[in-house]
């Protein structure tokens, strides 16, 4: 059961690359003001897609290691469970993110006619702090004040790794007070102004899917199955009522800005709840499921390559203009789609060479190292 694929947290995941793709339009892929953009983005943002992919981390992860720690019978088999989560995740996570940020890297340097990657010495910067992980810290105190860099995303990449570092410790710490201890970082945190730093360690919405993952165990979860969203329509109202609301609720016009990122936080594990039950509940199966399913599934390349796509596609059209050379220039619907193309072929190509073979390697190296041991510790072992 931990281990079956959910194709409707697939779903949310596409939903939540996409809202941050949409987000980063201005700024990143138009310098210039884009009228329309503006007018939207007054009225809803949708950068809320980072909490929604916090939710959904917390309880993936969740419903996999928590059952596996306590499954632990002694202190030894429980590190090597952590052992196995943390290199799962290494091989995971570290390939991509690490190759992304030296292809940057190489942009500043070659082929950044244009400035669109930004500075070398930011970049150096920010390549370091995504590396070491401490990117969100960066990103708060640059916040405003200076140049972060083309990988500025990786703040929340960061977060989720010091998360993945530390949960098996927490886990081991609280014991059957767990539950309490994440009820109590929720509730800290919902009512709580977020300055720049808290805004960089919020873990609201991670801390929700971690204790949803922990309801789905137990059997009061399937007596509140949602099953009134079976009704036609019903599951997809509620999926662009939920997401308007946390758009509006993104924005400065909602009044109540001490508690809109717990807000966004409590609504995005609504969703990841509806999600849990797989039943088809946001969205019917169908040709447009099957695309976002598809989305979601390569997300974490998307996430890392959308930046540098859409500053690709700057330095394309600056250097079309400087030779005199048609561009798509004043035509923002057509930049979209040239950057949205370049975005699918390069996550395409990061999932099937970097992510899955990596992915793999990790698993491989898991069964490796557990297969090893049981050779030794077995009574009728002999060497070869």
């Amino acid at each position: 059961m931990t281990s079956k694929r959910i194709m409707d947290i697939e779903l949310l995941r596409g939903i939540a690359v996409l809202g941050v793709l949409f987000h980063h339009l201005t700024g990143s892929l138009f310098t210039d003001p884009v009228p329309l953009l503006e007018k939207i983005h007054g009225w809803g943002q949708p950068w809320w897609g980072v909490d929604l992919f916090f939710a959904i981390s917390g309880f993936v992860i969740a419903r996999s290691l928590i059952p596996a720690l306590q499954g632990c019978s002694t202190r030894q088999e429980y590190w090597q469970q952590t052992r196995n989560f943390w290199l799962r995740r290494a091989f995971r996570l570290l390939p991509s993110a690490w190759l992304w940020l030296a292809l940057m890297l190489l942009a500043c340097v070659l082929i950044n006619r244009s400035g669109a990657f930004g500075s070398l010495h930011a970049n150096l910067q920010a390549t370091l702090a995504g590396v070491a992980q401490f990117a969100n810290f960066r990103f708060a105190d640059s916040f405003y004040r200076y140049e972060y860099g083309t990988s500025f995303v990786y703040w929340s990449l960061s977060l989720e790794e010091q998360f993945y570092l530390l949960f098996p410790l927490l886990i081991l710490i609280c014991r059957k007070h767990l539950v309490w201890a994440l009820l109590a970082l929720v509730a800290v945190q919902l009512f709580t102004l977020r300055t720049p730093l808290l805004m960089v360690v919020r873990t609201d919405a991670l801390a929700l899917g971690i204790l949803l993952a922990m309801w789905s165990a137990r059997p009061g979860y399937m007596r509140w199955e949602p099953t009134f969203l079976r009704r036609p329509w019903a599951g997809v109202s509620v999926l662009l009522v939920v997401a308007l609301a946390m758009s509006v609720i993104a924005t400065d016009r909602f009044t109540f800005t001490n508690y809109r990122i717990g807000a966004i936080a409590v609504l995005s594990a609504v969703l990841v709840w509806v999600a849990s039950y797989n039943r088809d509940y946001l969205m019917p199966r169908g040709l447009l499921k099957n695309l976002m399913v598809w989305i979601g599934s390569r997300s974490y390349g998307i996430y890392l390559i959308h930046i540098p796509a859409y500053a690709l596609v700057r330095e394309v059209i600056f250097r079309l203009q400087g030779a005199g050379l048609p561009s798509p220039a004043g035509h923002p619907i057509l930049t979209i789609l040239i950057a949205g193309g370049l975005i699918a072929l390069l996550s395409e190509l990061n999932y099937r060479f970097v992510e899955m073979p990596m992915r793999n390697r990790g698993a491989a190296l898991v069964q490796r190292l557990g297969t090893s041991r049981t050779a030794v510790s077995s009574p009728g072992a002999t060497s070869c």
